[in-house]
């Protein structure tokens, strides 16, 4: 299991933040998901065996964010 925490700019209210949750909810292999607008960021447990951060990335980007690191 890993933690990952990625920098997403865009996002504005809570609308943004359920949407990127639900997204990567979605995702085999994903654990929890943690948005912040607030902070600008967006904390995924996940499993490494089954999910890429780049995974995670793209599919951020696939919502209409976009991420920072």
């Amino acid at each position: 299991m890993k933690k990952e925490t990625f920098s997403v700019k865009g996002m504005m209210c809570a609308h943004c933040e359920a949407r990127v949750t639900n997204a990567l909810s979605a995702l085999e292999g994903v654990k929890s998901v943690k948005a912040s607008a607030k902070k600008g960021e967006v904390s995924v447990k996940y499993e490494e065996n089954a999910l890429s951060a780049d995974t995670i990335r793209d599919t951020i980007k696939e919502t209409g964010y976009e991420v920072l690191s």
